[in-house]
């Protein structure tokens, strides 16, 4: 495995830190007093996150229901009315319907009849988000899956012509953000123990829901690009990709863009730049997860990262806000070295 791929992975590895059930592990102490406490919890956040999506799904508004479809995604047994499928569609064709909800309903479909990404969302983006390098990478994973490999090409060339790389995680967060301040939570949805309390509760169902956005197969596009020395043209078409991708909107893409960067440029200095660009990164997404699992014991941080998610923005902006106004740097220490696993 090369050297760039294997660090990429690692940074993607990483990335996952900012999602709550890994960012928000405690010290025992802090911890509920019993299974039978975390049981119940459970219990009671479902259930206030099923009356969060009853309130919202009267709405007739895009976002709102975006929000709705989101809460609801991760539910068993909804009523049909309330059911992520009934919710994404809705907000599809509601008022105000923009290409983050497009996006959310790529996951509107059926692994097993092999029907991933939705295809009528997929055609949507590719009309209202032509200038958006995911769109293209997304199609560019159905394109290889289907062994179409012109179009796959094709794929490839627009995507590195695109203005931006967006996966609306940022809209996501934001719409859920929005919705989660619709009822005020019962005491029993939230634990005693973490001085957080409901907002702490809030902010990590925000971030956990939000974090499980449709994505392009990036280790894909790695593989795909790492292979091209022999082809000048996709060689010439992955450094623009990377460069884009520099300044995406998740530490996905922009450590694939690091990763890219490093890999296909022939001047040493870019590489090393890269690869420092690459070590703050790690650092941003590893501080960002530590600031997220204070918010179960720390209100203020709770509440603030709630207000830079109802902010909007993309989550690579979100994150780098929070860390800013924590006075956490972006930049990482001198000595400072990400654990890399051999």
């Amino acid at each position: 495995m090369m050297r760039g791929l294997r660090y990429f992975i690692l940074s993607c590895a990483l990335s996952l830190l900012t999602s709550p059930a890994i960012a928000a592990k405690a010290p025992a102490k802090a911890k509920s007093a019993s299974a039978q406490t975390a049981k119940a919890l459970d219990k009671a956040q479902l259930a206030f996150q099923r009356d969060l999506v009853s309130v919202l799904a009267p709405q007739a508004d895009a976002m709102p229901l975006l929000g709705a479809a989101l809460l609801a995604r991760p539910l068993v047994n909804q009523p049909r009315s309330n059911s992520f499928h009934t919710l994404i569609k809705r907000a599809a064709y509601a008022e105000g319907t923009n290409a983050a909800v497009y996006w959310v309903r790529l996951a509107d479909c059926d692994v097993a009849a092999d029907t991933c990404p939705n295809p009528n969302a997929l055609e949507q983006l590719q009309t209202q988000a032509a200038d958006n390098a995911a769109v293209w990478l997304l199609k560019l994973g159905v394109d290889a899956h289907d062994m179409k490999r012109d179009a796959t090409r094709d794929d490839l060339r627009k995507a590195a012509a695109a203005k931006i790389y967006d996966d609306y995680t940022g809209s996501s967060l934001k719409a859920l953000a929005d919705a989660v301040g619709v009822l005020p939570p019962a005491a029993g949805t939230f634990d005693p123990v973490r001085k957080g309390g409901a907002v702490g509760m809030q902010a990590v169902l925000v971030f956990g829901i939000g974090s499980a956005q449709p994505q392009p197969g990036l280790p894909l596009i790695a593989k795909l690009c790492q292979n091209s020395a022999e082809d000048a043209s996709i060689k010439s078409d992955c450094q623009k990709l990377g460069k884009l991708l520099e300044w995406g909107s998740s530490p996905l893409s922009r450590s694939l863009g690091l990763h890219l960067v490093e890999v296909l440029s022939d001047d040493p200095a870019q590489q090393q730049a890269a690869r420092e660009a690459r070590r703050n990164l790690i650092w941003q997404v590893q501080n960002f997860g530590e600031l997220l699992a204070r918010a179960q014991d720390d209100p203020v941080v709770a509440q603030h990262l709630l207000a830079l998610a109802r902010h909007g923005g993309t989550e690579m902006s979100l994150q780098l806000a929070a860390l800013r106004d924590n006075n956490i740097p972006t930049d990482a220490p001198v000595n400072w070295q990400p654990r890399h696993s051999e």
